[in-house]
Parts: structure tokens; sequence; C-alpha cells
């Protein structure tokens, strides 16, 4: 499970074993999207992070992905 997102809203998610990837511009949730770990099967995603990748990314079969509230 990786967490792609603004600081603020996903470091608190590394205290329950998520690998964080911190996104604060658009270019680093490309970059952090690029970048995911081979077998990741969820990520969470920020909403800045989810505006950045778009829907073709956000849409796909895998990994399985959730836009955090």
């Amino acid at each position: 499970m990786v967490a792609i997102g603004e600081r603020t809203e996903v470091a608190g998610l590394a205290l329950a074993g998520v690998t964080v990837l911190v996104a604060e511009r658009p270019d680093d949730a490309v970059a952090a999207w690029e970048a995911l770990p081979p077998g990741t099967a969820l990520v969470l995603v920020g909403r800045a992070a989810a505006r950045a990748l778009g829907p073709a990314r956000l849409e796909a079969p895998e990994p399985l992905t959730v836009v955090l509230p």
C-alpha cells in the first residue's frame, strides 16, 4: 500500500505502515506514480495529487486507487 499526496494529508499513514510518497506539486505526484514499487496493489491519493494524475491513471484496473476525502 502506498499513499501519494501533500505531507499534511499522508504523513500520518506512515504510522500504519503505509509507504508515503510526499507530493507537494503536480509534477511530484506524477513522478511518485511512475515510481510506484512493483506489486503495489493499493494507492491512496490526496485530492491535489488526484487532480494531477487525472482520470486515466485513477480509473485504471490496477493498482486499485482511492482518493482520500
